[in-house]
């Protein structure tokens, strides 16, 4: 039973730590800022094109491409929760609600004596009015043979921590709730096809697409600042009514309850193949997006599609900075056996020879749009969570409750008021209003 108890000690020293709940705090920030920074969902490939193969490795095995669907996400919560348990039990509990005790007024901070003519029963029930009438909320104990009065005003606000303990359980319940049921994913859809959503089942087609860029000078030159993202969708979601709907940025659309952002916008392209002079066209149905690869049928050939340029300079045949429309060009990598042979900026409807008898003409170029889509169902929590937390902050810091500790005693001329206060933030703040209730105590009382 001795070690048990030690190993219960130990536990509740290092779970009530605040220290300890704070560094859990630290790591939980720094995993959900790796959700923020390193993008979900994606396929491992995707990490290993961005990154670095040491840091992709690192990504893919440590779950951080799914870090709010990881085990550490979800056990730095458990811990969380279980320090705020300990703490709120062990530590906030006991101070924030001391038990009713008797105390040597003497020997506190705060404390006054006044001596008052008068019957003590009668005098103890002048203070008790006084007190009542002030708003204090009085108890009365018989401790030790002594009649004890203890006043508590704004008790109610010592459970501010707890309050505020509570919003964070409520947050930790909306983003489990997330981890359980919730999704998240992006898709593009060019324009004039549909996709289906694999969550949901939901399928949204991409009527139109039109995105508006406004030139700005400045002492650098142009800079073209796109100021607005529009797609024009048809979507069928459970209820199997299409239904046209409209998503720019920063308004998206709800279908059966998941939310479908304006991400960002690209340009597909469809290429014109031929072998020997023969057009290919099994090759030619396929809009291609940025970073995906043509594969050349029985050849160890094939062309990734690197890049749009939607403007190429006439003079210098070099891509600009203009993302409007404007002599295009696509940028093109041969590829064979894996390596990289070379990289050609190629115009629209112009080609380039890749060998072999092989001719990749950029015949039509589409635009796309890209879509980010997100189920939570725990939103609503999150949101009560966040309210009920910043509550009991406001309560904890900017209410100030205290407790008066009084006791009438006998007196050669009468009877003797002992006052004596405590506050959970010290004997400082209260100092003044302490002085000024035992003027307003002793004016009463005479």
């Amino acid at each position: 039973m001795t070690a048990v108890r030690n190993l219960y000690a130990e536990f509740v020293r290092t779970f009530g730590n605040v220290l300890f709940a704070v560094s859990l705090f630290v790591v939980w920030g720094i995993l959900t800022l790796i959700g923020v920074v390193v993008d979900q969902g994606q396929d491992p490939s995707a990490y290993f094109a961005a990154y670095s193969a040491p840091i992709a490795r690192a990504i893919v095995r440590l779950s951080f491409d799914n870090v709010y669907h990881s085990p550490w996400y979800v056990g730095i919560i458990g811990l969380i929760l279980l320090s705020l348990t300990v703490c709120t039990f062990k530590r906030v509990i006991p101070a924030r609600l001391p038990p009713l005790r008797a105390v040597k007024i003497d020997a506190m901070p705060l404390h006054a004596f006044l001596d008052v003519a008068g019957d003590p029963a009668a005098v103890r029930a002048q203070v008790a009015a006084f007190f009542r009438k002030r708003g204090w909320q009085l108890r009365e104990r018989l401790l030790g043979g002594a009649e004890w009065t203890f006043c508590d005003k704004h008790n109610w606000a010592r459970r501010g921590v707890l309050i505020a303990h509570l919003g964070f359980v409520i947050v930790a319940a909306g983003t489990t709730l997330y981890w359980a049921r919730g999704f998240s994913g992006q898709v593009p859809i060019v324009t004039g096809r549909s996709v289906t959503i694999p969550q949901t089942k939901a399928l949204i087609r991409l009527n139109r697409f039109r995105y508006t860029i406004d030139p700005i000078a400045t002492k650098s030159g142009i800079v073209y600042q796109p100021i607005d993202y529009v797609s024009h969708v048809t979507v069928v979601g459970k209820s199997g009514i299409p239904k046209n709907e409209v998503v720019r940025v920063n308004h998206p659309i709800d279908i059966d309850g998941t939310l479908y952002y304006q991400a960002s916008y690209g340009f597909g392209i469809r290429f014109a193949v031929t072998h020997d002079g023969k057009p290919v066209p099994a090759l030619a149905d396929r809009t291609y997006l940025e970073g995906e690869t043509l594969d050349l049928p029985g050849s160890a050939r094939s062309i990734v599609y690197q890049r749009f340029v939607p403007t190429v300079d006439r003079a210098t045949g070099a891509p600009t900075a203009d993302p409007r429309v404007n002599n295009p060009a696509a940028i093109l990598t041969v590829q064979a056996d894996g390596g990289a042979l070379g990289t050609a900026l190629v115009p629209m409807r112009s080609w380039i020879d890749v060998g072999g008898g092989w001719r990749v003409t950029p015949a039509r170029y589409v635009l796309y749009s890209g879509f980010q889509y997100r189920y939570d169902p725990g939103i609503p929590l999150v949101g009560i969570g966040a309210f009920v937390l910043l509550a009991g902050l406001i309560i904890s810091f900017y209410l100030l409750p205290a407790r008066l500790y009084v006791r009438v005693d006998p007196a050669p001329v009468g009877a003797r008021v002992g006052v004596a206060a405590t506050t959970v933030k010290g004997y400082d703040l209260y100092e003044n209003e302490f002085a000024q209730l035992v003027v307003q105590l002793r004016g009463a009382t005479q």
